[in-house]
């Protein structure tokens, strides 16, 4: 969790000192991955919703991106749940170019941003 705010902290600071705005965007596109089956499917989420993977709930808070390059990095706070265990899988930050710094641990599945979605 500290990593995540670290994160965002790290990458709205970089954006600042290039002069970059952030903005908001409607949603996200995600890609995920169920590493048993070697199927991928690509997810788009609007800001609040909840998207289902098998047993994974994938909740998209919200997803910020550079406001002079939508098709740029994008930012996406994730929380994803398992709902048979019951327990939060991931909760923070992921980066569409570096998804490795902040990625989800689950031994079967995988979920990482492609890109916010605009109004």
């Amino acid at each position: 969790m500290v990593l995540a705010s670290a994160l965002s902290g790290l990458a709205q600071e970089e954006q600042a000192q290039e002069g970059q705005s952030v903005t908001k965007g409607a949603g996200a596109v995600l890609r995920t991955l169920d590493k048993m089956e070697g199927a991928t499917r690509d997810m788009e989420l609007r800001s609040g919703e909840t998207g289902t993977l098998n047993r994974m709930d994938i909740t998209l808070r919200e997803c910020r991106y550079p406001t002079d390059n939508p098709a740029g990095e994008a930012y996406a706070y994730l929380v994803i749940q398992d709902r048979e265990a019951g327990t939060t899988e991931f909760e923070g930050w992921m980066l569409a170019t570096s998804p490795a710094l902040n990625p989800l641990d689950h031994p079967r599945y995988d979920v990482w941003v492609l890109r916010c979605t605009t109004p």
